[in-house]
């Protein structure tokens, strides 16, 4: 049947073959993805040059890349003894509000919410009585955090993610992907061969002269997007107008002290630094603006502050926040560095891959490509990029901090209009609406807002309802479950060593 009216301007040409440029981690993630789930009805061949080089930094991420493992049937224990995986409950900032306060912001559901507000204004009105505590008290993931414990049951839930050494997760989903029938083609792409009539990617030419032909592509060749920039001339969308930091360095240490289950991360004067643990050393990093820091100071500001011999020199990376203006442009894909980047303050990387992945697998282009799809593909793409922006942005203008030339600047800065409203709202009630695109919940936007000190200026009059001492008992009784939960954990390292044996 078709609908009158409608152009469903399709590319007939059905999609067969599908040609991945790059390795490294978004590679190796669409290629798995693609061959275990749709490995029956496509062909996967992934390109990628043996001399790019490896900046061998930690990963941290957030708790939906275990149901995308699920998804993939990767067996977990499988997946952290080959990675050097730590546990991940959520993560610490510390001198971000203002110098020597830290506060976390975890992955688990603080208190309990009711119909019409959240468990924050509950919190609101029991400070108002004078008791309540910490608004963290109420939360076990973060309590967890705080303690160093961890363990993982159907009894005793707890929400998390993992950290994990990049270079080696490509390396395990390398393996899987290979045994799923992905083809692997090592060599340098000398050219990407565009019709000239429908400006559509009909295939890669190496430096060895081999001629890769294909029906679509991916590209995941990082900041320079050879395929979706280089060759099909996409855009590219500047951020710095909102994140000022285009720069970072990258170190890996010995351990000194038994991993912790949560990333660290601390704002310095220019910028903020990373300690991402892994079992057996420490991922460290130092992102900043160069406006306001050179990179010697970068690299020995780095160096002062890490604990532990290094292991690799330190390396500078250089990069431009923001996004490509399509996502999925003609028959190409970017995934990863390739469609944007915004900095890993909250550890949206691998998450950004993994949506763009079951995006597009969702909308796969089977019998040929409509616009329709790529459409849809790119205001979902849209969406979620100007949602994490939002969050990210947040960070550098809700804070106290004027001690330094950078943090001036932030607390003069523009801000998206989208972010602007949030807090306005917030400040002014207390409330969180989440976007379409919001990959982060309720929970953590209060548990952000209010660690870097905004604290609204009324709560909703549910909270009420409840008279003081009813109050009272209900965040008591709260509290004592956290509590009793926390207490029958066993510490991160102990349920790591017992976890993998």
């Amino acid at each position: 049947m078709t609908v009158s009216g409608l152009d469903s301007s399709r590319n007939q040409t059905p999609v067969k073959n599908v040609v991945i440029a790059g390795g490294g981690t978004a590679g190796w993630m669409a290629a798995t993805a693609l061959s275990r789930l749709l490995g029956k009805s496509i062909n996967v061949t992934l390109v990628e040059s043996k001399d790019i080089g490896i900046v061998g930094v930690g990963e941290a991420t957030i708790p939906p890349i275990r149901t995308f493992h699920k998804l993939l049937g990767i067996d977990e224990k499988a997946f952290m003894r080959a990675t050097q995986a730590t546990f991940k409950l959520g993560i610490e900032f510390e001198n971000w509000r203002e110098q020597g306060h830290s506060y976390i912001h975890s992955f688990g559901i603080t208190g309990r919410e009711c119909w019409a507000g959240e468990f924050h204004h509950f919190w609101l009105r029991a400070k108002e009585y004078g008791f309540g505590g910490e608004f963290g008290d109420y939360c076990p993931e973060l309590i967890a955090a705080k303690q160093s414990k961890f363990a993982t049951s159907e009894a005793m839930p707890l929400n998390f993610a993992y950290h994990f050494d990049a270079v080696a997760y490509g390396r395990f989903l390398k393996s899987l992907a290979c045994d799923a029938g992905v083809t692997h083609k090592e060599g340098d792409i000398e050219e990407v061969v565009v019709c000239p009539q429908s400006g559509n990617i009909q295939s890669l030419r190496l430096a060895s002269d081999e001629v890769i032909d294909g029906d679509f592509f991916i590209d995941c060749t990082g900041f320079k997007g050879l395929l979706i920039e280089q060759a099909l001339h996409t855009g590219y969308d500047d951020w710095r107008h909102y994140l000022f930091c285009d720069s970072a360095v990258a170190m890996q240490t010995e351990l000194t002290a038994p991993p912790v289950p949560y990333t660290k991360s601390v704002a310095h004067k220019a910028g903020w630094r990373w300690q991402i643990p892994l079992q057996e050393r420490m991922g460290n990093g130092l992102v900043f603006c160069s406006r306001f820091m050179s990179d010697e100071d970068a690299i020995n500001t780095l160096k002062s502050q890490v604990t532990g011999a290094p292991i690799n020199e330190p390396r500078v990376i250089r990069f431009t926040p923001g996004k490509r203006r399509r996502g999925w442009n003609k028959n190409c894909v970017a995934l990863g560095l390739s469609s944007g980047f915004i900095e890993p303050l909250e550890s949206t990387s691998i998450h950004l891959i993994m949506t763009g992945l079951i995006r597009l697998m969702r909308l796969f282009p089977f019998d040929g490509i409509t616009q329709s799809a790529i459409d849809e593909y790119n205001n979902k793409f849209d969406s979620e990029m100007s949602a994490i922006l939002d969050f990210i942005v947040m960070h550098y203008k809700v804070t106290q901090r004027e001690d330094s030339p950078f943090w001036q600047q932030c607390q003069r800065m523009e801000i998206p209009p989208s972010l602007k409203h949030k807090l306005a709202l917030f400040a002014e009630s207390g409330r969180v609406f989440l976007d379409d695109g919001d990959i982060f919940r309720v929970d953590s936007w209060t548990q952000v807002l209010m660690g870097q000190g905004m604290t609204p200026s009324q709560y909703h009059r549910v909270a009420d309802e409840m008279s003081e001492q009813s109050l009272k008992q209900f965040m008591a009784g709260l509290k004592q479950q956290v509590d009793n939960h926390v207490a029958k954990l066993p510490s991160h390292e102990a349920f790591l060593t017992q976890y993998l044996r």
